[in-house]
């Protein structure tokens, strides 16, 4: 199995009950039982991580084969008694997604697993495209998730000894100053099929490449003009190792060297040679990095410096997400989204804000394994891993989004008592609250029902339910407006059901949340769902755009809805189950006199029961 294994057709859409077998069946040549163990990753400085409230959490853990062969390596001493130095090179281009998170848990992960350490490297060779906000939303990003960096790196920290190297290989005929434009070097790349021709500029002698070369790092020339390519064969069947550009002139102040340097390397010349300089013994990219592999070497080789090891794994791709950061940066720009943590975003910016918990998505990521197909996972899984995290730590509170008066007729005018509730169910050490009860009620306007339909269990004329954690009622009468709606219902409750229960045994079927009306806090309630509504955001007929498949219902307002007392305390990204309606979190736009909650989830998990059908 593992790498030997038939490759599925690439984009495949695993079905529900296949992921989990196919990431332990391709993941790994040792195993096919998923074994619970604390991953190292989670206890990765934690107490100096003030950005996370990340605790030891027990995991599926799915063997992968990226940690095989790590295994093997460490066995055999490859590298010596060098420990395993992984790192995570991202571009600032961008805030990271989702996506991310998949290459942050195994570049870190694995490391901290053999003992080893990770550098976080960010690749800026690009200086038109990138910012000191990307940087740092970064590196808040990767603590987030519960990560910290062995050293904290830059591709612009070596740009004097890739400029070194670009000489050296220029000295030996390794590389060549290009006049060709970019339209121009396309067309003598070739086909996929055919092979490309020399540029005839290839065979310029040393000296003339040199000065020529020098002229291009000492702002002479302007941007476009000339290239700096590698001499390898315009006849390789790999197009990467068709004379590949290694430098080109761009005139553009740079985030962090300013105006010192006017050209810049390629990101395939950068990449390889900054993990050899930082003895990066395992270097873990995504599948479409694969052919560029044999340049990477070919680099090595020829500078004879540290050969890093470059393996492949599969990208993380879920339905109903697009993981483009251009595309991601054009729903910024034109104002489809609130930026970039938008809670609707797949940033871990946006997902954070939305109340998203690192160990719910390492949990998931966990549970994916590594293997060496792309495939596209249900994003119903994604929120599985996330409720069952939620459920564990979410402080309970009942929220009423759309209020109904509920008014007890034999309860005693200006009588407040207050019933016990648990914070938290599934933690005992989460303690009670106590929530104050009276005459005049708050309850969900779709729980009542004038004219109930058949099987409809919540509040009717003369049916009797439970309000949770109080007493039975049974709704009599209503009042309307001028307009006929229901504004208030009048109800009698039972005395002897104190707690949710009647000494004579009788049932109900149904059980309401509730809010006092005289002991309430209004709050603003963002209902976030799907941004696009299909589950590919690229399927659009020709002449479409992926811009047609945003959902316009991705976020519905809820401008006055009444909460308990208890979440006027509420913190900024701690977690809150509002009691039948959802998992929240209180938003960074809260005030003092304005609290707004986002929705994380609603209560609903599709994956859960998908499991169960399909017996996963």
């Amino acid at each position: 199995m593992g790498d030997q294994q038939r490759p599925l057709k690439s984009g495949q859409r695993f079905s529900p009950s296949e992921v989990f077998r196919l990431t332990l069946e391709r993941g790994s040549t040792s195993s096919t039982r998923v074994c619970t163990r604390t991953l190292p990753w989670n206890n990765r400085s934690m107490a100096d991580n003030p950005d996370s409230n990340v605790e030891t959490l027990e995991i599926p853990s799915t063997p992968n084969f990226l940690r095989d062969r790590i295994a093997e390596d460490v066995r055999a001493k490859k590298f010596g008694d060098a420990v395993v130095q992984t790192r995570f090179p991202p571009e600032p281009n961008g805030y990271l997604h989702i996506g991310h998170a998949k290459a942050i848990c195994l570049d870190f992960g694995l490391a901290d697993e053999f003992g080893g350490k990770t550098n976080l490297r960010f690749d800026d060779t690009n200086p038109e495209k990138e910012e000191q906000e990307y940087v740092d939303s970064i590196q808040r990003d990767v603590r987030w998730l519960g990560f910290d960096w062995e050293q904290l790196c830059y591709a612009s920290d070596y740009f004097g000894q890739l400029y070194e190297w670009a000489i050296q290989l220029i000295h030996a005929g390794k590389a060549y100053v290009d006049d060709l434009s970019a339209d121009e070097i396309r067309q003598y790349r070739g086909t996929l099929t055919e092979p490309g021709s020399d540029s005839p500029w290839r065979n310029r002698t040393v000296e003339e490449n040199l000065d020529l070369f020098m002229g291009m790092k000492a702002g002479e020339f302007p941007d476009g003009s000339r290239v700096l390519r590698a001499k390898i064969d315009m006849a390789s069947p790999n197009i990467n190792m068709r004379d590949p550009i290694m430098y080109r002139i761009v005139h553009a102040e740079h985030h962090r060297t300013g105006n010192e340097w006017c050209i810049y390397p390629m990101y395939d010349y950068a990449h390889g040679q900054s993990d050899s300089i930082e003895n990066v013994t395992h270097s873990m990219c995504t599948l479409e990095f694969a052919d560029h592999q044999p340049l990477y070497r070919w680099f090595v080789e020829q500078l004879g410096i540290f050969p890093s090891q470059q393996i492949e794994f599969d990208r993380l791709n879920l339905t109903y997400t697009l993981l483009s950061k251009r595309k991601l940066l054009q729903l910024v720009q034109e104002g489809r989204v609130n930026g970039w943590d938008d809670p609707r975003m797949p940033t871990l910016s946006g997902i954070r804000r939305r109340g998203f918990t690192p160990e719910g998505i390492r949990a998931f990521v966990a549970s994916l394994g590594a293997t060496r197909t792309n495939g596209i996972i249900d994003f119903e899984m994604l929120e599985h891993f996330q409720r069952d995290d939620l459920n564990k730590r979410a402080t309970r509170g009942m929220a009423v989004l759309r209020p109904l008066k509920l008014v007890i007729d034999n309860y005693p005018e200006g009588q407040t008592e207050y019933v016990e509730v648990a914070n938290n169910p599934e933690d005992s050490m989460a303690g009670t609250r106590q929530v104050p009860f009276s005459r005049e009620l708050y309850i969900e306007r779709e729980d009542f029902r004038e004219v109930p339909p058949p099987k409809y269990y919540r509040l009717s004329p003369g049916k009797e339910v439970r309000l949770r954690n109080a007493y039975f009622v049974v709704a009599h009468s209503v009042a309307k407006d001028a307009d006929g709606n229901v504004v208030e219902v009048h109800c009698t409750y039972d005395p002897a059901s104190r707690g949710g229960n009647s000494p004579d045994g009788r049932k109900v079927k149904s059980t309401m949340h509730w809010v006092s009306a005289a002991h309430v806090i209004s709050a603003e309630v963002r209902l976030y769902d799907k941004l696009f509504s299909n589950p590919n955001p690229q399927d659009v007929p020709d002449g479409g755009s992926f811009l047609d498949n945003v959902n316009p219902n991705s976020l519905e307002i809820v401008a006055h809805a009444k909460l308990e007392l208890s979440l006027a305390e509420a913190k900024v990204g701690a977690p809150y189950q509002f009691e039948r309606v959802g998992y929240f979190c209180l938003d960074p736009d809260s005030t003092a006199e304005k609290l707004v909650f986002n929705r994380t989830l609603p209560l609903k998990d599709t994956w859960a029961k998908i499991e169960k059908k399909a017996g996963a």
